[in-house]
């Protein structure tokens, strides 16, 4: 194994993988990758499965040593793929759960056939022989709440009416973290809902908070249509992911608010929420280089695979579930580093990475725009 292994060896050119090579040769069995859907975010089909094949590919693994599904956003589907993985010959999955119940029950079977198993992205916290690989969620959640707190100053927003839009806590843990983040950062509680009611120094009231079941962008969009058509007084808004903050975009807009009026907060550095942040409806987003994270997940398969033990370097922390559940467990993580993304760094960050496509961008937005940002 490379003395070098760690979270910081992975650039966008994949060439730290073709150090591992030598691994990859002492490796046995198949290494299987488990998607959840296509819906929840373009991630998955336009970064993740390329990059997970790139990584693969540049470690050395022929193609018959790899496979890469996707459920479609079905559970059954999801289960069948990794027990159809296991009856192939896998002997680690790199899993991202659709929820924590299809993740459990994977990771019950994996248990089962000694197979070893990388919570991707998603955490599930069951099984044995678990790690988990994805960007410091807690962290994520705290650079949404500053850079909405920000916003709402630099946007001149008085007498903040603050509505909050969660991602999917009812099936994902990942969620409850990234709100613990903002909460923390916005109202100094930790916690995964605030009541309403709650200020901060700044003179923000929380007027309301809501989850968008399973990340489901259809029922944020409903949410916020009901609490805004309640209540006009909201003039600012924190959203879990890019989808719910375009959801709520679509809602003010509709209702004919201007740009720079309502904040709205997102991650995942989308092509939605980069222009809706570029024309100022938008105050940022929460970039997750996918190709650090696939690389990482690739390289520890790799470790795995060759029953070889992960250095500390690499596997750099660990998770917990965010409240004591019966029968979980606190697993072994990889944390990478995630960055709040804005109209000031678009160019330097997304752009340069070509994680959000510069032309297309531009075409939606108006070259205007983009040369005032910098993106020419």
């Amino acid at each position: 194994m490379p003395s070098d292994l760690s979270i910081s060896s992975f650039t966008a050119d994949f060439s730290y993988m073709a150090k591992l090579k030598d691994l990859t040769a002492a490796g046995k069995g198949k290494v299987a990758v488990l998607l959840p859907d296509t819906t929840s975010s373009v991630r998955y089909v336009q970064f993740d499965q390329p990059y997970l094949q790139k990584a693969f590919e540049m470690a050395g693994y022929k193609s018959s040593d790899f496979t890469i599904s996707n459920a479609q956003g079905q559970e059954a589907q999801e289960l069948a793929q990794a027990q159809t993985a296991i009856s192939n010959g896998a002997t680690v999955l790199i899993m991202d759960p659709l929820n924590s119940t299809v993740g459990s029950q994977i990771q019950n079977v994996a248990s089962q056939k000694g197979v070893k198993v990388i919570s991707y992205d998603r955490a599930t916290f069951t099984g044995t022989n678990t790690y988990y690989v994805s960007f410091d969620n807690v962290q994520v959640g705290e650079l949404i709440g500053k850079g909405f707190v920000q916003c709402v100053s630099d946007w001149g927003v008085k007498n903040a009416q603050v509505f909050e839009l969660d991602g999917g806590q009812n099936s994902d843990p990942n969620a409850v973290s990234f709100a613990q983040g903002y909460n923390d950062a916005i109202w100094g509680k930790k916690v995964a809902h605030v009541d309403n009611g709650t200020t901060n120094s700044q003179g923000m009231k929380l007027v309301g908070e809501q989850v968008a079941t399973d990340w489901k962008n259809d029922v944020g969009q409903t949410i916020f249509q009901q609490a805004y058509t309640a209540n006009a007084a909201i003039n600012a808004t924190v959203e879990a992911n890019d989808g719910l903050g375009n959801a709520v975009v679509t809602v003010l807009k509709s209702k004919g608010v201007k740009a720079k009026s309502v904040p709205t907060t997102g991650q995942d550095a989308t092509p939605d929420g980069i222009a809706n942040t570029l024309t100022d409806y938008q105050c940022g987003s929460v970039y997750k280089a996918v190709y650090l994270e696939a690389q990482a997940a690739v390289a520890l398969a790799t470790v795995l695979r060759a029953s070889a033990t992960p250095p500390p370097a690499l596997v750099n922390g660990t998770t917990a579930p965010p409240s004591p559940v019966a029968g979980s467990t606190q697993q072994p993580a990889i944390l990478l580093v995630p960055i709040w993304v804005n109209k000031a760094n678009i160019k330097d960050t997304v752009i340069k990475d070509n994680f959000v496509d510069k032309a297309a961008l531009c075409q939606k937005v108006t070259a205007a725009v983009c040369t005032a940002a910098g993106i020419s």
